[in-house]
């Protein structure tokens, strides 16, 4: 199996640093890290991939069996540290990676020394007590909307996911990245994403966390954040001033600051 080109592996920055392992979220590439890269590479190894059905992965890797669950895509994370021979690394986790990260530290913490997770959200719906963001016939509407427009929901979700309406370019990029996603895939990732539910997977993560999220985020709102960090034990919050799901493209100097701060510290 050719995992760096299943999977689309670039490494750039330091041999002589701290490896970072940068894992992109639902409909985006390894593109969307750009602008906290030339920060990081100053100072760490910085390894990205392309999940497989994103970016310039192998698409025929791709299959509906193994990617309907998130336990397929923290496979492929574990196998990218293998194949590079990575240890001690620091996965990076944004959105729905962030959970893919949680999987893979506990399946192999061997070969993962810190997590950093990105606006994460263990499980999307809400139940009880627990505040997701959206209820289960939220997600269903979603679905379906995606399902028989992708196109059209692209053009709609991608701004709200993105936030900050008064840079309708950030926008506009997302919009592009979900419309390279070819529409099946797209589906089966949306349903694998905002269906999971991994929180029962968080209190067995043992190595040192980092759980970043923003002030504003539709997606992820601040309490998701405050939930990951207080069930992972030992874990550090820290809240951005920013605002969206994505702040490695709307706040990178400051995404790269706390990532750069964590990985510096202990």
């Amino acid at each position: 199996m050719d995992v760096r080109g299943r999977n689309n592996v670039v490494s750039t920055g330091r041999d002589d640093g701290p490896t970072l392992l940068l894992a992109h979220g639902f409909g985006c590439d390894q593109n969307l890290w750009r602008l906290v890269v030339p920060a990081l590479a100053e100072r760490f190894r910085v390894v990205l991939f392309d999940h497989v059905g994103a970016g310039r992965s192998d698409l025929s890797a791709w299959s509906e069996e193994k990617y309907a669950t998130l336990d397929g895509y923290a496979s492929d994370v574990l196998d990218v540290c293998r194949e590079l021979d990575l240890r001690d690394v620091v996965l990076v986790g944004h959105s729905v990676s962030a959970m893919i990260a949680v999987l893979a530290a506990n399946r192999d913490p061997s070969r993962i020394a810190k997590l950093v997770l990105l606006t994460p959200s263990p499980c999307y719906v809400d139940d009880g007590d627990y505040r997701g963001g959206f209820s289960r016939a939220d997600i269903d509407e979603l679905l379906d909307s995606l399902d028989s427009n992708y196109l059209g929901w692209s053009a709609v979700m991608a701004p709200v996911i993105m936030g900050n309406p008064d840079r309708p370019e950030l926008g506009t990029e997302l919009t592009e990245s979900f419309c390279r996603t070819d529409p099946a895939i797209a589906r089966v990732f949306a349903q694998t994403t905002f269906l999971s539910d991994n929180r029962a997977d968080l209190p067995a993560v043992g190595v040192p966390t980092l759980v970043v999220q923003c002030a504003q985020d539709a997606i992820a709102p601040p309490e998701v954040g405050r939930y990951v960090h207080e069930r992972i034990p030992g874990s550090e919050l820290v809240t951005l001033a920013a605002t969206g799901h994505c702040p490695q493209l709307s706040a990178p100097e400051e995404t790269a600051a706390a990532i750069t701060a964590f990985v510096g510290s202990r």
